[in-house]
């Protein structure tokens, strides 16, 4: 799942302890796979959400804490966001020796 997202000035401490708490959450759901997660200083992100499947997927999004704090986004950190469905069908990674 990528998630795009624009973030305004509001409630930073606030935003930085949910963000926390959705990683922390999202870590032990069924069929995680891992995140990544990037953001310039002008408040636009880009995280990026690995699962197993789709049900997987769903369950995330549905899961009561993680639309609790989805809609706390909406009302008070994002000016707005989007999520894209995807699915990878092969990685490569290289690390500088």
């Amino acid at each position: 799942m990528i998630f795009t997202s624009f973030r305004n000035d509001a409630d930073a401490i606030g935003y930085a302890e949910a963000a926390a708490a959705m990683d922390a959450l999202a870590a032990v759901q069924p069929g995680y796979r891992g995140v990544d997660s990037a953001r310039e200083a002008d408040g636009m992100g880009i995280t990026v959400s690995y699962w197993a499947d789709d049900a997987a997927a769903i369950a995330w999004r549905d899961h009561p804490e993680h639309a609790a704090i989805r809609d706390r986004g909406r009302a008070r950190w994002y000016d707005r966001y989007a999520v894209s469905v995807t699915r990878v069908e092969r990685a490569y990674a290289w690390t500088r020796p």
